[in-house]
């Protein structure tokens, strides 16, 4: 028998003692017993499971530390505009930052963010602001404000010069208010879409900038600057006079300013372009009648030019909802397609191939030769040039130059910055962009019906 001279030790555990493989380790975890040890293969079974939910939330930890390094940095402003009254609306036009405010409308410089210029001659809520910059010093602009005016300014050496109000008028009954106003590249255009009581249209001036540089020359801006704000000094205490009525402050506000501060040239209407009429049943008596009415056969026209009677537009639309009532819409479809239009989408389009000048009239690359106009609800594009000769009158009954009819009623269009590409989406949901230049269609994508296009962009 063999008897131990010594105690029996137990040496304490080490990590380094410890297994690799944790099967036999579970007293360690466990060391009273208290729960029953799997047997195999179910302990096999819950090391996977484990494995599985390890390697999950692993992956999980590392898309969110990723995604949080994806996050956008957020920008803070470098710098503050301190306008006085509230921010309506801005345009950038070369070095200056126009701001148009509750009170009038404020220049900026963007390198120092300081305020060089301001007017609030009149107290005008400005809505809208379209500037361009014409090279020299001069920045054209063109505001709206809360009342629906469109005022021109021209802003040369930091002072603000009101040349005119576009649709001011003398009896306040007739006045029209703007509805859109679009400012042609290189600001030698100018196009206003006027609503009135039960009547839309668009007039387009042309504004005489090279007169206005010349003129700029002969008039020292500071003498100009000065006029500016003697007027504005004056009109501060026409408004503090509680002895003057209101109305003569406002009609000392809304005076040309050609006599205070310089001698002007003023825009000149060149086209006023009014929305299409419904196409009626013919008047003419016979086919001759109405050829006599057709001057070029070479273009399409808007289709008032033919014989078809009432008669048998009644008989069509008879057949048409006895054969395919399903196709029918709201009972107040027909009644809707005769209300005239009330608003349009124009844009100014450079020289080009679609326009279809002749070689007599000599155009600038640079500068817009055509605009392009469709109303809604309508089928057809139409385009109109701008090289044409300034009347006394403005043609009532203008007909526009080139017209591009449509399958569908055109929804939305746009130019492209290079004023090269042009898209048009139609009620179909058919998108077409076209090459000006070329004067042919690119690809035509036809976006599904349920989809309904409300603006489309060139990015």
């Amino acid at each position: 028998v063999h008897v131990r001279k010594h105690p029996l030790e137990i040496p304490p555990p080490s990590e380094q003692d410890w297994p690799q493989d944790d099967e036999e380790d579970f007293f360690l975890q466990d060391p009273d017993r208290m729960r029953d040890a799997l047997p195999q293969p179910f302990r096999m079974a819950s090391k996977l499971v484990m494995l599985v939910f390890e390697n999950a939330m692993e992956t999980i930890e590392r898309r969110e530390a990723l995604r949080e390094a994806q996050q956008p940095t957020k920008c803070f402003p470098t710098a503050e505009f301190q306008v006085t009254g509230t921010a309506n609306c801005l345009a950038v036009s070369g070095k200056y930052v126009f701001v148009g405010l509750s009170v009038g409308l404020a220049a900026f410089r963007m390198f120092d963010c300081k305020q060089v210029s301001a007017w609030d001659a009149v107290k005008a809520e400005i809505c809208v602001i379209r500037s361009s910059d014409v090279g020299n010093e001069h920045h054209i602009l063109l505001s709206v404000d809360e009342m629906g005016l469109v005022w021109l300014f021209r802003f040369y050496k930091e002072s603000f010069l009101l040349i005119k109000i576009l649709n001011e008028v003398e009896d306040i009954s007739k006045r029209s208010s703007c509805v859109e106003v679009v400012l042609s590249p290189g600001g030698d255009y100018a196009g206003v879409l006027l609503q009135g009581d039960s009547k839309v249209w668009l007039e387009v001036y042309r504004l005489p900038k090279d007169s206005w540089l010349k003129e700029a020359e002969k008039i020292p801006g500071d003498a100009a600057e000065l006029a500016f704000r003697e007027r504005r000094s004056s009109w501060t205490s026409v408004v503090q006079n509680s002895s003057t009525p209101l109305c003569a402050v406002c009609s000392y506000a809304l005076l040309p300013t050609d006599k205070a501060d310089a001698k002007l040239s003023l825009p000149v209407l060149l086209l006023k372009v009014k929305p299409p009429k419904p196409v009626t049943g013919t008047n003419f008596k016979s086919p001759l009648d109405a050829l006599k009415k057709v001057g070029d056969s070479s273009m399409l026209g808007l289709g008032y030019n033919h014989l078809i009677k009432d008669s048998q537009w009644e008989l069509q639309e008879a057949i048409f909802r006895s054969v395919y009532p399903e196709y029918l819409k709201a009972e107040g479809e027909s009644e809707s397609k005769d209300e005239v239009p009330r608003h349009a989408t124009f844009h100014f389009l450079l020289p080009s191939w679609i326009l279809q000048m002749g070689p007599e009239i000599k155009v600038h690359p640079d500068v817009p030769a055509g605009i392009s106009v469709h109303w809604d609800g309508n089928h057809n594009l139409c385009f109109y040039l701008l090289n044409r000769p300034v009347k006394a009158k403005v043609d009532a009954d203008l007909k526009p130059d080139v017209v591009w009819p449509c399958a569908a009623p055109i929804v939305c269009s746009a130019v492209s910055s290079c004023s090269r590409y042009l898209a048009v989406a139609c009620e179909d949901g058919a998108v077409t962009i076209w090459d000006k230049q070329l004067g042919y269609p690119l690809p035509v994508t036809a976006i599904l019906e349920e989809r309904l296009i409300r603006s489309i962009h060139f990015l």
